[in-house]
């Protein structure tokens, strides 16, 4: 099956890119991203594009308008595509069964609705949100149920494996493209009319084909590995602190081991994002559906851990403060859940911000790619706060970080951006009030520069000052 047009359900941080990327590979191809949105389609057709990741401006610069499209036209867009991909949100539950854990499934619901309404031919439907097991054979239950004469379909599960800031990157090499579809003569072939699309740029051999079910439990049982390992440092960084080890060398000793890796051991405020703790509250809420409990406990752990370690860390800034914020200027520095993103969904940033203001202190905030708009919806939010006008009364939005620095009690340092290596800290130190301290969640600063300086350093899984002694036991008793 020659593929000749793509429609994507979806402009989001997973659709947008993507279809750029397939259009910049396959010029041949017509690639239409449509959206619910007009403000959201209005904007991947400006200058200004609605989400921020390296390189993704140039891509879709290249392709808009010669073969890739951003449109609120579903209906001509669905009628026209052989592939169509599923891309919208699946968001945690937040009422009814399987609240707070289970994925919501309702837009992708009605994206597969809005399809056996329109279609009018063969369609290749492609799960690209991440869904639950089995949520293929809904889909399918769902065009099935509403099928016209003539009209078949085939759905494939083809599960994106994006880090955000680094997705074009990400899409333009990836260690695999994963395709799961029924093991079926037309399953196959369904999976390797979509495996054509990708081998524009991807060698056969690094796409990997599966059964439909192994490709969505792939997904997140990559996801909830990656948090695993983040939460087990950062577990270990509340060890390092108490007996004056060192969680950086930990980490590095323990990554040159082949078997473990040096990926996803840096220890921090916390894992945020859209993917990680959705992605294992979900696989927590399949454990327990399939009568699991210690499985289930056990990620649960993960995301306890995550818990702990952003409580522990704004526990410090507040004990290290004479026990009080109240009253204090504070500046966070970093807003997005990491950086190259603007992305806030599960941000540290926003549990460090709520506890703060919590205990009474006045937030000064920059991010260099976070709207204001985006930092005030975050902290207004009714599972956040209960007074918004408090919010805005108490947080101030900065341009830059020396406005936002000046005069201030503390920075609280929460998303590791580049620039805030490069600043001039002198600079910065003299414009606070004293003692200045500095709080640094990522672990990216110059510590004994900054001490040198003049500041109060405080950091994860490191004790600044390190004991001149320290007390080891054993079963026979301690030793010096």
């Amino acid at each position: 099956m020659a593929i000749e047009k793509i429609c994507c359900l979806g402009a989001g941080y997973v659709g947008g890119p993507t279809c750029s990327v397939i259009a910049m590979k396959c010029p041949e191809i017509k690639v239409t991203v449509v959206d619910m949105s007009k403000e959201r389609i209005a904007q991947w057709n400006s200058d200004k594009l609605p989400i921020y990741e390296p390189g993704l401006d140039g891509v879709v610069r290249a392709c808009r308008g010669r073969n890739l499209f951003f449109s609120t036209d579903y209906t001509t867009a669905i009628l026209e595509a052989d592939i169509i991909f599923i891309s919208v949100n699946t968001p945690t539950k937040t009422f009814g069964n399987g609240k707070g854990r289970a994925a919501d499934l309702k837009y992708v619901e009605g994206a597969a609705r809005m399809i056996a309404e329109i279609a009018q031919s063969n369609k290749i439907v492609v799960e690209k949100s991440t869904v639950p097991v089995r949520a293929a054979e809904s889909i399918l239950n769902i065009l099935s149920a509403n099928n016209k004469p003539g009209v078949s379909y085939q759905i494939l599960s083809n599960p994106e494996f994006l880090a955000e800031g680094t997705a074009i990157e990400d899409l333009l090499h990836p260690d695999r493209v994963l395709i799961g579809g029924e093991e079926s003569a037309a399953g196959h072939a369904a999976i390797e009319a979509l495996c054509s699309v990708y081998q524009h740029w991807i060698p056969r051999k690094n796409i990997l084909t599966t059964n439909t079910w192994s490709s969505e439990l792939s997904k997140l049982a990559a996801n909830a590995m990656l948090a695993q390992r983040i939460s087990s440092i950062n577990s270990l960084s509340a060890v390092c602190e108490s007996t004056g080890a060192d969680v950086s060398e930990v980490a590095r000793a323990i990554g040159l081991d082949s078997r473990i890796g040096s990926k996803f051991l840096q220890a921090s405020i916390g894992f945020g994002g859209s993917c990680f703790q959705k992605d294992i509250l979900n696989l927590v809420y399949i454990c327990e559906c399939l009568n699991l409990p210690e499985v289930a406990a056990y990620w649960q752990q993960v995301i306890d851990m995550n818990e702990y370690q952003k409580t522990r860390f704004t526990a410090k800034v507040v004990q290290a403060l004479f026990n009080t914020v109240s009253g204090k200027q504070i500046a966070l520095l970093g807003f997005a859940f990491k950086k190259n993103t603007g992305d806030t969904r599960e941000s540290p940033a926003i549990h460090v911000a709520k506890t703060l203001l919590d205990e009474g202190a006045t937030l000064h905030i920059y991010d260099p790619k976070v709207e204001e708009s985006q930092i005030f919806e975050d902290l207004t939010h009714p599972s956040i706060c209960e007074s918004p006008e408090y919010v805005r009364k108490s947080v101030k939005i900065h341009e830059d970080a020396y406005t936002a620095t000046a005069g201030t009690h503390a920075i609280v340092l929460c998303t590791e951006w580049d620039e805030f290596i490069c600043l001039d800290y002198n600079k910065i130190y003299n414009g606070m009030m004293k003692p200045a301290y500095i709080f640094d969640g990522r672990k990216i600063l110059n510590h004994s520069r900054l001490l040198e300086i003049g500041f109060h350093v405080h950091t994860i899984g490191k004790k600044l000052n390190r004991p001149i002694a320290t007390r080891c036991w054993s079963n026979s008793g301690t030793f010096p």
